[in-house]
């Protein structure tokens, strides 16, 4: 029992010192008893101007045509990418691009035989290369002319307008 009480006396006095704090005195504001009054004055700016002064800095007035073009493969998309730009260019158009999006890849697994050789497979992947391409303030002329244009089969591309 002597051993128990020791443990229990150590376990006490480790508390003590984890469990001591310093207190401070909080201060309480003053308080002027002045005679003489401030005078503050009021801002009042209305919600609908600057509602339309959001609206008006985002927007800009700007219409955007976003092209986007996917091919399996790269030469092909870069020669199709390359004909949107010659014939947005004809038209005077403002081109941002082509930005080169990272490259989808598809890899499948597979077995080379059926039914014991589970060691022997063969890998196989499908890259997917993308482009961007904007198109800033379009006018009629340069849409009709992307609407007709006649790319190459295998080439995918996504129209927007922002």
């Amino acid at each position: 029992m002597t051993t128990v009480s020791k443990k229990a006396t150590k376990a006490t006095k480790t508390t003590k010192k984890v469990t001591k704090t310093k207190t401070t005195k909080t201060k309480k504001p003053k308080v002027e008893t002045s005679s003489k009054k401030k005078t503050t004055k009021k801002v009042v700016v209305s919600s609908k101007k600057e509602k339309s002064t959001r609206t008006e800095g985002k927007g800009d007035g700007k219409v955007v045509l976003r092209i986007r073009v996917r091919a399996y493969e790269s030469k092909i998309l870069d020669a199709s990418v390359k004909q949107i730009m010659d014939t947005a260019m004809r038209y005077d158009a403002v081109i941002v691009g082509p930005v080169p999006l990272p490259t989808e890849i598809k890899k499948y697994t597979v077995n080379r035989s059926a039914f014991i050789y589970k060691d022997s497979r063969e890998q196989f992947e499908i890259r997917v290369h993308k482009r961007l391409i904007d198109i800033i303030n379009p006018n009629a002329k340069t849409i009709d002319a992307l609407t007709n244009l006649s790319l190459p089969s295998g080439v995918d591309i996504d129209v927007k307008m922002m």
